[in-house]
């Protein structure tokens, strides 16, 4: 019963129960207890340069706009503006913010060696339920001091965000802790599509994903964000109808806006690909 209920708390309520005087248990054995990591009770954020931010920020907005910039052509935008930056700084902060170019590639008979490379599965998959496929991705999100990520799950069928969560780091046990407490709440899905990032293609992911029984993996190509094009259009409607609206003071602020904008747009916001229904209606009417 107590291992359920840590599996519905956030990494962050996680952590808030560690203690490091605990004379029983040592700081690294409730870690493992508590599934999070050891660097995730001892991160601690350091501030970030306030030229940097505003780079990024830029490059948010750029990639929003047309995401088949690569970083010859950022850089471009970045000096237009007025920033010094090179091609190779350009790239480590898109790296950073987790921006993928999207990009043509020549089909060609050359094998990916990657063991974890897994097909792309909704190619020309009618999508048919609730629950048939989730698909998961992590953005950006700008604040006035510093950034988060913001990992969301979207079921396909309904365009419902049956999950969220917000993190200071990348971790692969923040979106495997995020990923439980939807299943908890939602059931599992048959299908998760996700990109190629090392979040995604970690051990312990694939792990977990191959443990839940019938839930099947599911890749983009690289360089395809076209394949994920649900997720990447509420990345785009979140940011420019409500985050790119404030200046995110902190952590608290961008989780209340994430917590105000996400209620709405499941509750309230009525889509056409629906039939004008919410994508809390479709998805509680079939579930």
């Amino acid at each position: 019963m107590v291992q359920k209920k840590t599996q519905m708390m956030s990494p962050e309520a996680k952590i808030k129960l560690i203690d490091p005087n605990c004379g029983k248990l040592s700081v690294s054995k409730q870690c493992q207890l508590l599934e999070v990591s050891r660097s995730r009770f001892y991160y601690k954020p350091k501030g970030m340069d306030k030229v940097e931010l505003e780079q990024m920020r830029i490059l948010d907005e750029l990639y929003l706009e047309d995401p088949t910039r690569g970083t010859r052509r950022m850089s471009k935008e970045l000096i237009r503006r007025g920033h010094q930056v090179g091609r190779y700084h350009t790239r480590t902060l898109m790296q950073r913010m987790r921006l993928k170019t999207v990009y043509c590639r020549p089909r060609t008979t050359i094998i990916d060696k990657t063991s974890y490379k897994y097909p792309y599965l909704l190619r020309n998959l009618k999508i048919e339920r609730v629950n048939q496929v989730w698909a998961i991705d992590i953005t950006y999100i700008p604040m006035e001091k510093g950034f988060l990520y913001l990992f969301a799950i979207m079921d396909l069928k309904s365009r419902c965000i049956v999950g969220w969560s917000l993190s200071n780091t990348m971790e692969t046990d923040w979106v495997i802790s995020t990923l439980k407490q939807a299943i908890a709440r939602h059931g599992k899905p048959e299908i998760i599509n996700s990109d190629q990032g090392s979040q995604f293609t970690s051990k312990e992911y694939i792990d977990y994903i191959k443990s839940l029984k019938g839930t099947r993996i599911s890749m983009d190509g690289k360089g395809r964000a076209i394949d994920n094009v649900f997720i990447e259009r509420f990345w785009r409607t979140i940011k420019y109808d409500k985050l790119y609206l404030y200046t995110i003071e902190n952590g608290h602020h961008a989780l209340e806006l994430c917590q105000e904008f996400i209620e709405y747009y499941n509750f309230k916001r009525m889509h056409s690909s629906i039939d004008d229904k919410t994508p809390m209606q479709v998805y509680k009417s079939a579930a």
